[in-house]
């Protein structure tokens, strides 16, 4: 420990909480006196209790002597049997007790001895496990590692695979740390050998490895894999090893790599890329639990001991919040798939370890178990890949130094080409077979050992002259000595004779020396006298000529600077001037582009406003004519009424027709006074027309001519018969004025809705920084209700508090701002509450409306939650409706009702909903009656005050039941059009999870439907009998069958759930297009597929899906049967006779005018026939196929395989426009929120409301 930088103090510390682990070991808990309780066994269990408080709990850093004392202290405690309230207590308590947090309070429950133990070694873990990190991180800061570091250079030690007798849970996380590391060495060597073809742009063919990800998928798939079904038996308490091999047995049953042994009821085997394993799966479940107590953690993060309190940091409260229970599979996984990403981010090198012997004893190899080595670590497959590719390489360069000396004509000349010069060795040598790359030289096996033995001979026959030349230089050497020896000899007798004579004129150099020196001392003291004279004459001179260069570069200096100044001041003159005229050019340019634009929105605003005074003249046109019509109804009425009472009362006709009279007035005076009210109602903008009503003459010529009443019976009678076909014609036209009227809106109210919303994307965020700017103290909820009162709400109060004769209302206002605040955002949290509490249920659907966003939209259109500025109602609703589809992701039954519920609210947003300040002056909507705002005004006062029940829901229910001009359009803010966006986006999410579920559970029978099994094939070929025959027919579309079944229950879910009719069409269109897709190119990628058996079998499955889409109608199933049109079309060329006599016109225009060229040529090459034994097209047709693909290769992809549509294929409008409108006013509410005063306008009303006379 000191070597890796760990104190004394820290290395007490770890002493002491290892040897408190040991003491926590031996604690042991017997039954209590209380029900499912514990108590510490003996006195020997207290002992180690309290020592294992006391390691843990006080000062860690304390002396040997302190801790002995102590220790004997609290022996003697425990023997007298005195109890100390201290950290031990609270030790039991955490475990054999565990408090349970509710709403209302909170809950202590005691554990038994069993679960006790339980914790004991929970606790024992955790603090080992903590203990064990802080020692690594201890010994990584200690290493010194740098963080900064941009490469990195790390070693991945690791044995293999492990196949023992028992294996248990870490063999299972051993084997599937190897199976990903092997499939990254897979994917490393095949593809870094391919890439290495393509860099150097050989010809070369696709080479197939083994891949090993179903056995990953088989394990970490998720939700299905072997680890999430072990998270998921361990989050269950009562869960066993048995429970999870049964539910292993249930899920894999059918997987080619899980295998259930036969005498072994818990045991699973899988089959790994080294082989097969067989696991033991009795202590799966316990290994791979990991529980954090969150009393163990409140515990130690209050230790005195600094050490300790540090190993339990505090937990951040949105963590205590979460799930208690953590996964060692799961946390395997997530590190095992950090290590990947380390590894894919490197450049890995392999090293692969083989054990010779299992003796471990040296030069003893076995040869059986080497190569099972080296199978199971894929070292064979990569030589076989090398072998069937070119396993030598060499670059120019190196084949050139090696093997150049075979061909030295080759590299004549100094600029030779070494590509050319290696094609030119090659050649010479006679070999084939090879490939010249860019920068290398690819050989076959066995061609390097042929040029080596050819580079052999050749410089065996080089050997032979370099040792005649060594021989010959051996000998020249010996010679050399023998002279040198006798030249040496000689040298010795003149060297002696020379050092005689050296001695002689050794004295005489001495004697010139002497003399040298002495006239050298006389030299020099002249020379220093004359070179301190030239010194002073030069230093004189050199300063002067200091100073004038001095003088010159002064000068210089200022004639430069002064040349700045001037060329900066013409730069900056020139540049004001270049920017002035830019900036002119600039402003006129776009001032022109800017009229130009002003000309093309006035154009704009011309046509809408023709448009509107268009809508505004028909909307004219339609009130009249609706009330000419049912006054002409009643009079219809009237006069059948009148023919009636004559026929039977013909004698007192008189005074018959003298009551009718009367009658006819009263009718005419009320319809006149109901006229009036309606023009005076009606806007100030709608001019005033004098409107003739003929009932009203009629019922003055009847005045006249009560006394010819009898004699103009029959006249009276045909005028009546006329008069009706009158109305009938006028009732005609009437209708078409209505759907035209009626088709104007639609158009008016798209483009509206698409104004919305192209100024909503300018404007949104605009209008949210300008209302969040002023009144930043106030609360959302007063700023809402202040919009109320500006709005018009509290029109009332506010005209009565500026009145200065009222000064008593300002204080009363203030108090309502201050008292009453509370309790109405109080009794609103409350309401939402109950609505959240509610819609999470299952309400159902009332006929085909589903009640849950009925009473949504019913809610928050009477709260007013649509224009307000902050609210919190809509993220709660988003949030239940995310938790409903994420709980339920494969239930097509859950998701289906809420995609019902989603759309039909949506679509009730979509009609309700404008932009805040976007649309107020479009259309009429810019105009509204006194009457419709005063009954804006009450229902909303209402509501503040606690909603009676007796109140007329004016804009809610009326206004819903009256077609598409009834509903009432709201200005919304932010939060609500986020709503809209959140609710699209699950909508289409929800939409895309249920498509996607039955794609999952077709898939499996889509791979059988393609090609029909063989025994059933040759019984149909004999067909001995019709029983036979159709027996084989029923089991040959059995997949089919299963297909077709899935799609009947899938569309009775959609159909249960009254999920729109245009979202199931384009479920089963996206479906079928899928279908369409995986069938078609099954069948080009497999020519056992293109058989006229195989085509006959299609044939008869498609007829199946077709006879179901006849069943489920165009409602349902839309043009769905349409996207099956090259499966459709390829099937019918597979079976269609003569095939030989067709020609390339009549295949690609008749038969097959969807499919292209080279569709037609894949399908017609890879034909044939295994019952009739005929041929396919002609070879006239083929060759055209092949040139009009020719023609087509630089134009077009050559790719002939189809890519399937996952996209959403729908968007708000098109929803919007194929529903039907939607009355929402008698809908009943549920029983949860039915007896609640808060939400008692969803009650249906009773009373009919008569108009006022």
């Amino acid at each position: 420990m000191d070597i890796v930088g760990i104190s004394k103090k820290e290395q007490e510390a770890i002493f002491r909480v290892t040897a408190a682990i040991l003491h926590l070991g031996n604690v042991e808990f017997a039954k209590g006196k209380e029900v499912d309780s514990s108590v510490l066994k003996d006195d020997k269990a207290k002992f180690h209790l309290k020592m294992t408080a006391e390691l843990l709990m006080y000062d860690c850093f304390e002396s040997p002597i302190v801790l002995t004392i102590k220790s004997l202290l609290l022996s003697v405690v425990i023997n007298l049997g005195l109890c100390i309230r201290c950290d031990p207590v609270g030790l039991q308590d955490a475990l054999c007790k565990r408090v349970m947090v509710t709403p209302e309070e909170v809950i202590k429950r005691t554990l038994d001895p069993l679960s006790a133990t339980f914790s004991r070694d929970g606790l024992a873990k955790t603090i080992y496990s903590r203990l064990f990190d802080w020692l690594v991180d201890k010994i990584n800061v200690s290493i010194g590692q740098d963080a900064t570091s941009k490469s990195l250079i790390g070693v991945l030690d690791i044995y293999g695979f492990e196949s023992f007798k028992n294996n248990s849970f870490e063999q299972f996380c051993i084997n599937f740390t190897n199976e990903k590391l092997q499939q990254h060495f897979n994917q490393h060597v095949f593809k870094m050998e391919q890439e290495e073809y393509k860099k150097e742009a050989i010809d070369w063919s696709y080479i197939e490895f083994v891949d090993n990800q179903d056995v990953l998928d088989l394990i970490e798939k998720k939700p299905g894999g072997i680890i999430a079904l072990l998270d998921e038996a361990c989050m269950f308490p009562k869960s066993t090893h048995e429970t999870f091999a049964n539910k292993l047995y249930q899920t894999f049953k059918n997987h080619k790599r899980f295998i259930k042994p036969k005498l072994s009821r818990t045991d699973f085997t899988i089959g790994h890329y080294a082989g097969e394993v067989q696991y033991q799966s009795d202590q799966f479940l316990d290994k791979n639990k990991d529980y954090v107590v969150p009393e163990h953690q409140d515990l130690l993060s209050v230790s005195k001991c600094s050490f300790v309190a540090g190993l339990f940091p505090p937990v951040a409260e949105e963590s205590s919040k979460s799930s208690k229970f953590s996964s060692i599979g799961s946390r395997f996984k997530l590190q095992l798939q950090q290590l990947m990403e380390t590894l894919n981010a490197t450049e890995p090198h392999y090293v692969r370890c083989v054990k010779p012997n299992n003796k471990l004893k040296h030069s003893i190899f076995e040869n059986v178990n080497i190569l099972q080595q080296l199978r199971c670590g894929g070292v064979l497959e990569a030589i076989r890949i090398s072998c069937a590719g070119y396993p030598t390489r060499r670059p120019f360069f190196e084949f050139i130094n090696r093997f150049g000396l075979l061909a030295p004509e080759a590299l004549a000349g100094s600029n030779f080409d070494e590509k050319m010069a290696c094609a030119k060795i090659l050649e010479k040598l006679g070999l084939s077979g090879f490939q010249i790359g860019k920068t290398k030289v690819f050989l076959r096996a066995g061609q390097m050992a042929e040029l080596d033995a050819r580079r052999s001979e050749v410089l065996s026959g080089a050997a032979s002259v370099i040792q005649r030349r060594i021989r010959t230089h051996i000998a020249n050497q010996q010679f050399t000595a023998s002279r040198k020896a006798s030249v040496f000899l000689q040298s010795f007798c003149r060297g002696r004779l020379a050092c005689k004579k050296f001695d002689e004129l050794k004295r005489i150099a001495a004697a010139i020396k002497i003399e040298k020196h002495v006239r050298k001392w006389r030299a020099w003291v002249a020379y220093t006298r004359l070179r301190v004279s030239v010194l002073a004459v030069q230093t004189c001179l050199r300063a002067i000529e200091a100073r004038k260069r001095f003088r010159h570069r002064k000068e210089t200096k200022a004639a430069i600077k002064i040349q700045t100044c001037w060329r900066c001041h013409k730069n900056t003159a020139y540049y004001k001037r270049l920017k002035k005229g830019s900036i002119v050019t600039q402003c006129g340019w776009r001032g022109r582009i800017a009229r130009r634009e002003l000309r093309k929105l006035k154009m704009a605003s011309r046509e809408t406003g023709a448009l509107k005074e268009a809508k505004d003249k028909l909307e004219k046109q339609l009130e009249d004519l609706t009330w000419r019509l049912q006054l002409e109804k009643r009079l219809r009425a009237d006069l059948e009424e009148e023919k009636k009472q004559e026929t039977l009362k013909f004698l007192n006709s008189l005074e018959a027709m003298q009551k009718k009279l009367d009658e006819a007035t009263a009718v005419a005076v009320k319809e006149r006074e109901a006229a009036r009210k309606a023009i005076d109602e009606a806007p100030a903008v709608v001019e005033e027309k004098k409107i003739v009503i003929e009932d009203t003459k009629k019922v003055e010529s009847l005045t006249i001519e009560v006394g010819d009443l009898k004699t103009s019976w029959q006249s009276e009678k045909k005028r009546a018969d006329d008069l009706e076909e009158c109305c009938e014609e006028r009732r005609k036209k009437l209708e078409e004025t209505e759907k035209k009227v009626i088709h104007l809106q639609e158009s008016m109210s798209r483009l509206e809705e698409k104004l919305n919303n192209l100024e909503l994307e300018n404007k949104v965020f605009r209008h949210q920084a300008v209302s969040m700017a002023p009144n930043k103290f106030l609360s959302g909820r007063s700023r809402s209700i202040m919009q109320r009162t500006d709005s018009g709400t509290f029109n009332v109060d506010t005209r009565a508090s500026t009145s200065p004769r009222s000064p008593s209302m300002n204080r009363d206002f203030a108090d309502f701002d201050d008292k009453p605040q509370k309790w109405l955002d109080e009794k609103q949290i409350e309401n939402q509450e109950l609505l959240i509490r509610c819609i999470a249920q299952h309400l159902g659907f009332a006929g085909n409306r589903p009640i849950a966003a009925c009473i949504i939209y019913k809610c928050l259109l009477q709260w007013r939650s649509f224009e307000v500025e902050k609210t919190s109602v809509f993220d709660r609703i988003i949030q239940t409706i995310g938790n409903a589809i994420e709980k339920s992701q494969d239930n097509n039954d859950v998701l289906a009702y809420w995609l019902s519920n989603a759309s039909t609210l949506l679509l009730l947003l979509q009609r309700t909903l404008k932009a805040s300040g976007a649309a107020s002056g479009i259309g009429p909507q810019r105009r509204r009656s006194s009457a419709a705002l005063f009954g804006r005004m009450t229902t909303v006062s209402s509501s503040f005050r606690g909603t009676p029940h007796g109140i007329d829901l004016t804009f809610v229910s009326g206004s819903l039941g009256s077609g598409a001009e009834g509903y009432t359009k709201v200005e919304a803010k932010y939060p609500a059009l986020l709503f809209k966006q959140q609710l699209t986006a699950y909508v289409e999410k929800i939409y895309g999870m249920i498509r996607d579920n039955l794609k999952k559970e077709i898939s499996p029978l889509l791979g059988l439907c393609i090609q029909a099994p063989r025994i059933s094939r040759a019984s149909l070929a004999k067909g001995s009998s019709r029983s036979v025959s159709s027996t084989a027919q029923q089991s040959l579309i059995a997949h089919w069958q299963g297909i077709v079944k899935s799609f009947g229950s899938f569309l009775n879910i959609l159909k249960t759930n009254h999920v729109p009719p245009f979202l199931v069409r384009k479920v089963f269109t996206q479906v079928f297009s899928f279908v369409n897709v995986q069938l078609f190119n099954s069948l080009l990628l497999r020519r056992e597929c293109c058989s006229f058996s195989n085509g006959e079998y299609v044939k008869a499955g498609l007829a199946e899906i077709e006879h179901w889409c006849y069943n489920a109608t165009d409602e349902y199933a839309g043009s769905a049967w349409d996207e099956l049109k090259h499966i459709r079309q390829a099937i019918a060329f597979l079976v269609i006779h003569q095939k030989p006599k067709k020609t390339l016109d009549e295949i690609s225009h008749d038969i097959c005018p969807v499919l292209s060229v080279q569709q037609l040529y894949r399908i017609s090459t890879m034909y044939w026939d295994d019952k009739y034994g005929t041929h396919s097209v002609s070879a006239d047709v083929i060759s055209s196929m092949r040139a009009m693909m020719t023609e087509e290769n630089n134009l077009v992809s050559n790719s002939f395989l189809l890519d399937d549509d996952s996209s959403i294929p729908f968007s708000v409008d098109d929803i919007s426009r194929s529903m039907d409108q939607l009355e929402i006013s008698d809908i009943e509410p549920p029983p949860l929120i039915r007896e609640n005063s808060g939400f008692s306008f969803l009650l249906p009303r009773i009373e009919n409301h008569t108009p006022a006379t």
